[in-house]
Formats: C-alpha cells, structure tokens, sequence
C-alpha cells in the first residue's frame, strides 16, 4: 500500500520544476564551488576572498523574476556552502559571512523577493565545513555551530519552503546528530521540507525518517517505489548546466537546451522534481548563456500547459522514450522526435511523424489535441490500445517534446 503523502510533500510534487543557485566567495574565482578544496587553498588564504567581495549585482528580485518567467516554483539557495561562507547573518556565531564583507544579508533579500514573485525560498545549507576548525577538532562543540546556525535560518526569515542539507556523505562513520537538527527544524518550521543529498554515489537512497524527499544528483533519476513505505517521500534529481555548481569561466561544456527540456520530461515521467543549478559570477550575475536557457525551458512549459506541474506518473505506457502523464480529468501524451513538416529541401531529418501507439487506456477517449496549438487530431481507440496521429511541427518550430492532451468521456 502507498502512503497518503503529508500536504507539504504533495504541494512540493505539484511544483515540478525549481531553480538551484550556487553563489559564494568561490563564485570570485570563476573555478567552481570546490575550488577551496581543489586548489588547495589554507584556511586563511580562502578567507581573504571576503575582502573583495561585494556581492554588487546580485539582484533577489530579479533572480526570483527570471525563475518564474521560467516556469520554475521554487529557488533553492546555497545560504552556507562548505567553503564555510554564509549569505546571511549568522548573528555573532561567526564573523565569516555577508554583513561582515559586503554588508548585506543576503538571504534576507532572497526570502523577500521569493516572496514577492511567488516562488518557494528553500535553503541549500552544508553540513561539512573547510573553515570552521571544530569540525575537524571538537566534532560535537561544531554539530552545536550547525543546530545553531540553522535556527538562525528557522528563526529569521518568517515560513520558509525547506532546508537542503548536503555533505553527511563526507563522513559517513560519524553520528550527525540528525534527530536533534530535524527537531530544530519542525520546533520552528514544521511545515518545512527536509531534504538532505545523498550525494553521487548514493542517488534516491532513503535516510532519516524525517527527510521528505530523496535526491538523485546529475543524470536521470529512478522510479520511486513507495508501497510499504512507512512514509510517502518525494523525489528530486539537481543537474547542473554545464559542469560545475558554482561558476565556471571556462566551463563552456554546456547541455544543450534539448537535454533539459527533454530531462525535465524525464523527471515528471517518474514523478521527480527538476532542480536545475545557475551559478552567478562573482558580482552575483546570472550569465547570458544561462538565462537564454532558462528562458528557453519557460517557453517550452508554456506550451505544454499545466500538466508538467499537476501531472502524475500513468499506467498508459507509450513506446520506446514516449510516455503519459495523468490529472484527475485528462491524460497528457508526450512524444518525442517528431519531425518538421516542410519540403524535402530545407527540412532535415522529416520522420518520426505518424501515427503513435499508447497500451493501458482505460477510458473512453473523446478528443485528442496539442497543448500548443489546440489543433485536433485522428485517433483510434480499440479497447485499451490507442493510437493517434502525431502530426509533425509546423515549418519554423520544432518543441523538442510535444504534448497530445486526451479528454475522456464522462
């Protein structure tokens, strides 16, 4: 049997897609978010990355903006990073954060235009730390910084979406106290969602009872098979754009905007959410190349509807790549390299049009349509195989996956 899900896990399914934001004292070096660890870099060398840095074009708002033009619902922030570096106040716990280098509480910033533009704020918090000497010296006096740290975050910022914690893969022997840190959480945001990465080598593992969703980093993620579960337990995979979480000046190595639209269907095929990571230059910019993607990927969600957000794995099974995805009205067909429809002479590659085959159709089907065009189409239905005709793109498009919406008879 499958657990009834709690109402901040369904609601946290039902967004479907969200916008990861990887930015710190790292982000200066344009070498990614480990380059501390990489280069390696002393304690007090790292440190002097916050004289210089400023923060200056960092705009909440404009972030939170270009997530929802996105199609995204949700931001989730890396208000402390393993470098060590907060983004917000850590109210005397340590000098070693925003106030103290650009005087600016980020994170304040973040929460309120995520409130403003109607996004999530969820906060991406370590729990290891390269500055912190407790945590390789007093490890209990450094789990008490942590616990402290994050009701700074419970406290501060009004209701919050979630804590994303990452780094308990680093010391997998050590007793993380993750019943007193959960406890925080729930004393001062119960309706906050618990995630804590698995990290790479463990994708879609399970852990505390208290964690409401698992991960799966890069790739694609796996169907979750819930029944028995004691508790139902959503799913997220995070991908980077190119290579690196945090900035990369010369990562140029990036996913095509194909990939992503084509891994977010991916991700709602199974019911996981898609995390997908931006990480600002050291000024706080979002780079031109990713908010072309971004906005690419809100194009594509416009024309395929709500159904990426309210849709839910089917039991109608498509051939090869193609899929469904059902509501409680409508099944939602996505199907994948179609081709363009235009002359021999300028249309590359003209197949993968026709009619396609979906099994396990229960119902009574009594239109077939595109969710981009509202155009109708053929389709025949003998007892629960139906098939439909996918006509292909009009010259000058082509959507990467396009979505067929069937409507049922009452």
């Amino acid at each position: 049997m499958i657990p009834v899900p709690e109402k901040r896990i369904a609601e946290f399914e039902n967004m479907g897609f969200g916008m990861f934001i990887h930015y710190g004292l790292y982000s200066q070096l344009g070498q990614g978010e480990w380059i501390m660890n990489s280069a390696r870099m002393s304690r007090e060398e790292y440190a002097k990355l916050a004289d210089t840095f400023t923060a200056a074009d960092f705009d909440a708002k404009r972030i939170a903006r270009t997530a929802k033009e996105s199609g995204m619902k949700y931001i989730t922030l890396t208000t402390r990073h393993h470098d060590g570096f907060s983004l917000y106040d850590t109210k005397g716990l340590s000098d070693f954060d925003a106030p103290h280098t650009c005087g600016r509480d980020l994170v304040r910033e973040f929460v309120d235009a995520c409130n403003e533009a109607g996004q999530l704020p969820i906060f991406y918090h370590t729990t290891i730390d390269w500055h912190e000497l407790s945590y390789e010296n007093d490890f209990k006096s450094y789990l008490k910084y942590l616990q402290d740290s994050v009701e700074i975050l419970c406290t501060q910022y009004g209701k919050i979406g979630g804590l994303w914690f990452d780094g308990n893969w680093a010391r997998p022997a050590s007793d993380w106290d993750e019943d007193g840190l959960y406890k925080t959480i729930r004393k001062h945001q119960p309706d906050a969602l618990i995630v804590n990465n698995t990290g790479l080598d463990a994708r879609g593992a399970t852990g505390h009872p208290e964690i409401d969703s698992v991960t799966f980093e890069q790739g694609r993620p796996d169907p979750m098979y819930r029944d028995g579960m004691p508790k139902y337990i959503a799913a997220e995979m995070c991908h980077t754009m190119n290579d690196h979480w945090g900035f990369g000046k010369g990562d140029l190595h990036y996913k095509s905007l194909t990939e992503m639209i084509e891994t977010l269907c991916d991700c709602r095929k199974v019911g996981a959410n898609y995390l997908l990571n931006v990480g600002p230059d050291g000024a706080g910019n979002i780079i031109p190349i990713q908010e072309d993607i971004l906005r690419g990927m809100g194009d594509w969600i416009r024309l395929c509807g709500n159904c990426i957000y309210t849709g839910r794995p089917s039991e109608i099974k498509g051939e090869w790549r193609n899929f469904a995805l059902e509501d409680a009205q409508n099944a939602y067909l996505f199907v994948y390299d179609l081709g363009v429809i235009g002359s021999a002479n300028v249309v590359v590659d003209g197949g993968g049009r026709g009619y396609k085959y979906f099994k396990n159709v229960q119902k009574k089907v009594k239109r077939v349509s595109w969710t981009d065009n509202g155009d109708n189409l053929d389709f025949v239905q003998h007892g629960d195989n139906l098939w439909f005709d996918a006509t292909g793109f009009p010259y000058g498009c082509n959507y990467v996956v396009r979505v067929a919406q069937v409507e049922f008879e009452a």
